[in-house]
């Protein structure tokens, strides 16, 4: 199985190489534009990550478990922000 820094890791060169700012990577994964990603939106993240399709369902579920701070099963812009600087500050 993938390390958590493996997975962090691909998850930052998904957003560095593919998006502009954090902010478009958010704006593309959240598909139904409610300002939250839902854990199927982030199996999707996952997936464009290159995250191997047996672990997407258990990595989306530690990363709500992870960075949702409301508690509300699903991750926000801030939560995501905090995600994100968490991945590329180490």
């Amino acid at each position: 199985m993938a390390t958590k820094e493996i997975i962090l890791n691909k998850i930052q060169i998904l957003i560095t190489n593919h998006f502009e700012t954090p902010e478009k990577a958010f704006d593309f994964f959240d598909k139904d534009s409610d300002g939250k990603l839902s854990k199927k939106e982030i199996v999707k993240l996952l997936k464009q990550a290159e995250i191997n399709g047996f672990i997407r369902g258990l990595v989306s579920t530690k990363l709500i478990e992870g960075y949702d701070m409301d508690g509300d099963g699903l991750i926000d812009w801030e939560e995501f922000k905090f995600a994100i600087d968490e991945i590329v500050g180490d």
